[in-house]
């Protein structure tokens, strides 16, 4: 009697084990949303901004703003030391009145030339006087009007050296070109800039209200990208938010970081709020299909792919579904697929159980490596 009781117990012990064995190498269809996405990482910057550099030499005497002030065009942002190009331009402006002092009276000399010349043209008509005195005043006139003409050239010369120099005046002062943000500020008071080298950057304008993505896509999934598709993404801090946008360009030119070939994918985002900042690390996610409350099941169930199946509905597998009358195989259609679950287009109906598939790799892994939390011997 103790013999069969301790039997018993054992037996009922061993039935829940195998009825839980078995319940793991089963799922169920279910309905839900799926997904199918490119994950990249992207840091943001923003859409429009300029470098606000010095376009003449000088010593930087006042910046007018500060990080973070909001600038409208026209706006006066900063003011180099103006009198080394105010004096420049006093100079030409005091030369050219010279010149043109001179010009009229080069040009009453021109006057008296030509009244001399008709006199002695009439003159020797007359035999009044000789050749040689008509030649003189022919050669008289035209010296004046050459002569006035060189002064002509030489006033036009200096106002156009007056305009540069008006123009460099000009850039002493310098002012916003569009309305945005101060965000950044690269040179200080005082500060003696050098622009005949390169143009030295004293504050970087930007418009904040639209940000850019620029996220770094690989070149196995970036033929699968297209401008205008969804994107969303978030970033570190924000919690459940999600920004949602669009690509606006894929560019054509990589970058290779470690030998890996990485393109660059704009996105363009709303940032009214202003919570998105430059610099921020973004995990994006570029939609390429989305299908909401269809049946799906994991991965792990789809058998073979049979390619003479395919159809419209999609790629075919062979599942095997746990029935009353025991494991069926059947053919399903599968539309969107992830890593994880795969949509179910035919084939089975959301409640069917199926088995899963042991792949070659999961099992030299249950074969070869220890369970999580026991150490290999």
């Amino acid at each position: 009697m103790l013999l069969m009781a301790a039997g018993a117990m054992g037996f009922s012990l061993l039935q829940p084990k195998q009825s839980k064995d078995a319940d793991k190498n089963t799922v169920t269809v279910t309905l839900g949303d799926i997904e199918e996405n490119v994950t990249a990482q992207g840091k943001l910057e923003p859409k429009e901004f300029v470098d606000v550099g010095a376009q003449v030499t000088g010593q930087l005497q006042k910046i007018y703003v500060q990080i973070g002030d909001n600038v409208s065009a026209g706006q006066l942002l900063a003011q180099i030391d103006p009198r080394i190009y105010a004096a420049r331009v006093q100079a030409d402006e005091a030369n050219i009145k010279n010149l043109q002092a001179q010009l009229v009276g080069q040009q009453a000399q021109i006057v008296f030339s030509q009244q001399q010349y008709e006199r002695n043209r009439q003159l020797l008509k007359t035999n009044g006087i000789s050749q040689q005195d008509y030649q003189n005043a022919e050669f008289n006139l035209k010296k004046a009007v050459a002569t006035a003409d060189s002064i002509q050239a030489q006033i036009e010369q200096l106002q156009s050296a007056l305009s540069g120099d008006k123009t460099n005046l000009g850039y002493t002062k310098i002012f916003a070109s569009m309305e945005s943000t101060v965000v950044d500020q690269k040179a200080r008071e005082g500060q003696t800039l050098n622009a005949n080298q390169q143009t030295p950057t004293i504050l970087q304008l930007a418009k904040l209200d639209t940000m850019t993505v620029r996220a770094q896509v690989a070149e196995a999934d970036v033929m699968r990208l297209k401008p205008d598709l969804p994107v969303y993404f978030s970033t570190l801090g924000s919690g459940e938010r999600r920004w949602q946008g669009k690509v606006r360009q894929i560019l054509p030119t990589p970058e290779v970081i470690n030998n890996v070939v990485l393109y660059n994918v704009l996105v363009d985002v709303d940032n009214h709020d202003r919570q998105l900042m430059t610099g921020m690390s973004t995990q994006m996610f570029f939609v390429l299909g989305k299908a909401e409350q269809v049946a799906q099941i994991p991965v792990s169930a789809l058998g073979a792919h049979v390619r003479n199946e395919d159809n419209a509905n999609g790629a075919a597998y062979r599942v095997k579904e746990v029935t009353e009358h025991g494991v069926q195989d059947k053919i399903v259609h599968v539309g969107l697929r992830t890593r994880r679950f795969a949509e179910i287009r035919d084939g089975v109906a959301v409640g069917a159980q199926l088995q899963t598939v042991a792949r070659s790799d999961d099992k030299k892994r249950d074969k070869g490596a220890p369970a999580a939390g026991v150490p290999r011997l």
